[in-house]
């Protein structure tokens, strides 16, 4: 029998495998996936545990629950990866071997890269809001406070969900606002970056709402050092901001077990090729989600799409055909502004977000790079989607893999 092997039971390696069982003779396949954890995260859901628009338990179930019957789970850590011999080597000194494997080991924060970040203030009055643990924290922290410097920082890109940090102020800006002490706090976005997103045309839109909600933005901050005593980021050119709060999202890293495998760049993030997702280390390799260094967003709606494209290549590859190179970059995300309210965009390696429809020319409903009620519905249905379609390898109707054309203003 030949094997698939996963390494991660993540969003990308759950879809993964419930796209293969679909598609493979299990009398012919095994499928095996490798995971240390306990337990399944809706990670989208972190961004609202501190405004107590979710609760804890609302975000989490048992990985046992979330992956396919006949998939065959292995739970423990990774060690590393030896290409050259197929096989996978482990931390408890176990030995997987594969006919083709998929890495889809995610990314983490890494607050240890920044000096002074993760020390005796962390979680006390500097905070992430990027695991579990760090949205739980500030979530407590925010139900006492009454007021300050309220900053939240951007270290450096790439990172999961390039929209959560923006969202993050917009949905302070509402919380304080309902608490009836936004004129007591004062909101600071601090950015790498030169503006407010990656993307010109929709940095642009942000930019605006930033400025409507009175959410001071310093870009172009290249943070060099933290100092939680006296409440102090300083950037390499010696500019400083003062914080009470600091909710920061540090580098975003791939998964130390790539850097002992030899397999991963600087960050630990996978080369992989971008149309493909085959790895450019060795053909029976494959990368999907956030453990790849493709230009496109770490998102879910990514590796979403990535999973439709890959799970026909890899059928190909076992045919022994060529690969389409279809994966064109395309991400789907929508953008809480509070107060019920909430903009999406849709883009891809080539095309920025537009203004328009979605997903229907001319009706919609979602309405592109602009604020609805309508879209922030379509937020937090998501959640639902996640779990009862996403993980379960279905896909959504009338949304393609590919970036659609059609209800945008191009020009």
């Amino acid at each position: 029998m030949s094997k698939i092997l996963i390494l991660g039971a993540g969003t990308a390696g759950t879809m993964m495998a419930s796209h293969l069982m679909k598609k493979l003779n299990p009398k012919e396949w095994q499928i095996t996936m490798v995971d240390h954890q306990q337990t399944h995260y809706y990670q989208p859901g972190f961004l609202f545990i501190p405004f107590g628009i979710y609760k804890p338990e609302d975000v989490k179930k048992p990985i046992d629950k979330c992956i396919p019957k006949n998939v065959n789970l292995v739970r423990a850590e990774i060690d590393r990866i030896d290409k050259d011999v197929n096989q996978v080597l482990l931390k408890n000194g176990d030995t997987l071997s594969y006919d083709i494997l998929i890495i889809a080991t995610g990314s983490r924060i890494a607050p240890e890269e920044t000096e002074g970040m993760k020390g005796d203030y962390w979680h006390k009055t500097i905070f992430d809001f990027y695991t579990f643990e760090g949205s739980c924290a500030l979530a407590k922290k925010l139900e006492t406070w009454q007021g300050g410097k309220f900053v939240v920082h951007l270290t450096e890109m790439p990172i999961k969900c390039p929209v959560a940090p923006l969202e993050f102020n917009f949905l302070a800006d509402a919380f304080f606002t309902k608490k009836g002490i936004r004129d007591k706090v004062e909101i600071t976005y601090v950015t790498p970056l030169s503006g407010a997103f990656t993307k010109e045309k929709a940095s642009k839109e942000l930019g605006h709402l930033l400025k409507e909600k009175k959410i001071n933005i310093i870009p172009d901050f290249a943070v060099e050092h933290i100092e939680g005593e006296t409440g102090k980021i300083f950037d390499y050119a010696g500019e400083e901001v003062e914080f009470d709060i600091l909710v920061t999202i540090p580098t975003n890293k791939g998964d130390d077990c790539i850097a002992r495998s030899g397999l991963g760049d600087d960050l630990n993030f996978v080369p992989t090729d971008k149309n493909t997702l085959q790895s450019k280390a060795k053909e029976n390799i494959f990368v999907i989600g956030d453990a790849t260094n493709v230009p496109a967003s770490k998102a879910g709606s990514v590796a979403h799409f990535e999973a439709e494209i890959l799970t026909e290549n890899i059928i190909k590859y076992i045919e022994r055909k060529d690969l389409k190179p279809d994966f064109d970059g395309h991400a789907n995300c929508y953008i809480e502004t509070g107060h019920g309210k909430a903009l999406l965009i849709d883009f891809n390696y080539d095309l920025e977000p537009v203004k328009g429809r979605f997903p229907f020319a001319g009706i919609g409903p979602f309405k592109l790079l602009g604020e609805s009620h309508i879209n922030h519905w379509g937020k937090m249905i998501f959640k639902w989607i996640y779990w009862n379609i996403l993980l379960r390898g279905r896909k959504i109707p009338f949304v393609t893999p590919q970036m659609s054309k059609s209800g945008k203003k191009l020009n």
